[in-house]
C-alpha cells in the first residue's frame, strides 16, 4: 500500500487538505486524484465542515498532471482516452460545484491541473515570486482539464488567451493586481497561516447563508463556462493520442528541445 498522498484534518469547522508528496512535486496522479476526490466529497457532505483549506508541502504546490500517465495514454485507444477525460470532467466539477468556501494556500509554484483547481477557490493566498501556470500547450495538449474555464473566469479574456496559448506563467504579484490571487504575502511561510485565518473567519459566519450564496455563485460560473468546459475536455482527449504529445513529454523528461510534427 503506497503512502497516502493527502493529509486531512478537521478542527473548529475547518478542514485542511494537505497534499503531502513533495518528492513527486504533489503531481495529481491516480492516487492523489482519488484521495482528493474522496476528501472533497466528504467535506461537502460533512455538516461540521464549514470551510476548507487546500495546501501542500515542499517547494512546489503542485506540478499538475502525471507525465508518466500521459505516456501510457498514448498507447491506449479512443475509448480509454474518453474514460480518462470523463473522469477528469467529474473530478473538476467536484471543485466548481463545491458548496462550501474553499481557500487555496499557494506557497509554491503551481502548474496545469493544479492551477485549474486553485482557480476554483473562493480565496487564493500566495506569496510574491510564486508562479501560476498552465503549460498544457507546451506538453502538446489542449488546456482542457479546466484551464479554458478557470483562466478566463479569473482574468480578462485576452489575457487568459495570452497565458494559455503561449503556456507562460503569471507571477503571484501580477495575479494579485488583477484579482486572480486575492491575498498576497511576502514569504511562503506566511501563506498557510493567513489561509487558515480566512477559513476560520468564514466558518464563523452563518453557514446556511454562506453555503447558499456559494451555490448561487457556482451557478453563475457554470452557466458562463458550460459549453467550453465539455469541449475543452473532449479536445484534450484527442491530443492524448498525438505524436506531438508524446514528443513533448519525452523531450521534457530528457531535458531537450522538442521537435514538432503536427500529428
Amino acid at each position: 500500500m503506497p503512502d497516502q498522498a493527502l493529509n486531512v484534518t478537521i478542527a473548529d469547522g475547518v478542514a485542511v487538505l494537505e497534499m503531502c508528496r513533495p518528492d513527486l512535486l504533489n503531481r495529481i496522479d491516480t492516487q492523489l486524484n482519488d484521495e482528493l476526490e474522496a476528501a472533497v466529497v466528504r467535506c461537502a457532505s460533512e455538516p461540521d465542515v464549514r470551510a476548507v483549506v487546500l495546501c501542500s508541502t515542499g517547494r512546489v504546490f503542485s506540478a499538475g498532471g502525471d507525465t508518466e500517465r500521459m505516456l501510457r495514454h498514448r498507447d491506449e485507444g479512443p475509448l480509454e482516452w474518453m474514460q480518462a477525460v470523463d473522469h477528469g470532467r467529474r473530478f473538476f466539477r467536484l471543485f466548481t460545484d463545491f458548496p462550501k468556501p474553499l481557500v487555496a494556500a499557494v506557497h509554491g509554484d503551481v502548474y496545469g491541473l493544479g492551477t485549474s483547481i486553485v482557480l476554483t477557490a473562493d480565496a487564493v493566498v500566495s506569496a510574491r515570486g510564486v508562479k501560476l501556470a498552465d503549460p498544457h500547450i507546451r506538453m502538446g495538449l489542449v488546456a482542457g482539464d479546466g484551464g479554458v474555464v478557470a483562466w478566463p473566469s479569473n482574468m480578462a479574456g485576452t489575457l487568459a488567451r495570452r497565458h494559455l496559448l503561449w503556456g507562460i506563467p503569471i507571477l503571484a504579484e501580477d495575479a494579485h493586481r488583477i484579482g486572480m490571487v486575492t491575498d498576497l504575502v511576502d514569504t511562503p511561510d506566511e501563506v498557510r497561516p493567513l489561509a487558515l485565518e480566512l477559513a476560520a473567519q468564514v466558518a464563523a459566519l452563518p453557514p446556511v447563508a454562506v453555503q447558499l450564496t456559494k451555490r448561487a455563485m457556482n451557478k453563475v460560473t457554470s452557466a458562463q463556462a458550460e459549453d467550453a468546459f465539455d469541449l475543452g475536455f473532449y479536445l484534450e482527449a484527442m491530443t492524448l493520442g498525438s505524436e506531438d504529445m508524446q514528443e513533448a513529454v519525452t523531450a521534457f523528461l530528457a531535458k531537450r528541445k522538442p521537435t514538432w510534427r503536427g500529428r
